[in-house]
């Protein structure tokens, strides 16, 4: 097994199977593979998986894969790491937007950085050292897996009745973000929690 194939601390390999992505730094599945997380085929591996859904609020609530928490600002996706994490417990983050091309990406990689920052006197040692990207994002999984979203609908970032609701939190996710690089204690809440999923 080469360090390619291993989570980022390096204990252990990855237990989803990856595949070539947009975004060769961060590590991706298929809409199928996030299919069978949903129906716990990995269950016996997983102790707890998050999907983290980066898109909008009326994007998430127009239509989003069961189980997903709707974090799109740095500081609520900073919260994640105030969560306790069990030793010896597998517990995931899969991020995803509406195709997986900027926001999702763009929050992965800003917890991947909060948490090495968080860690840096314990390197390699990381809060979440298995993080995975949904390939093709929420259009591809509901355009083969709708039935496993809630509601079974989507709701596009462009939708022309919510016009309005993109330039607001388009502002709003700009203004949370700003200043945000470092962790720090004052950290606004996601108003839809982290629960993820248990196994």
């Amino acid at each position: 097994m080469t360090s390619h194939d291993l989570i980022v601390d390096g204990s252990r390999g990855y237990t989803l199977p990856t595949i070539p992505g947009k975004h060769s730094d961060l590590k991706s599945i298929s809409a199928d593979t996030m299919a069978e997380v949903l129906n716990g085929v990995y269950s016996d591996r997983l102790h707890k998986v998050t999907i983290v859904d980066c898109r909008y609020p009326y994007e998430f609530e127009g239509g989003h894969i069961r189980g997903a928490v709707n974090m799109y600002t740095r500081d609520a996706v900073n919260s994640l790491l105030e969560t306790q994490t069990t030793a010896g417990k597998r517990h995931v983050l899969i991020f995803h937007c509406e195709f997986s091309s900027e926001r999702g990406p763009r929050m992965y990689r800003h917890l991947r950085s909060q948490d090495r920052a968080l860690n840096q006197d314990h390197y390699p040692k990381l809060n979440f050292p298995e993080v995975y990207l949904l390939h093709g994002g929420y259009k591809a999984f509901y355009e083969s897996h709708g039935d496993l979203c809630d509601p079974d609908s989507y709701t596009p970032m462009l939708h022309l009745d919510h016009c309005a609701d993109l330039r607001h939190f388009r502002v709003k996710s700009k203004t949370w973000t700003a200043g945000s690089e470092k962790v720090s204690s004052r950290r606004h809440r996601s108003r839809i929690f982290p629960s993820g999923l248990d196994f």
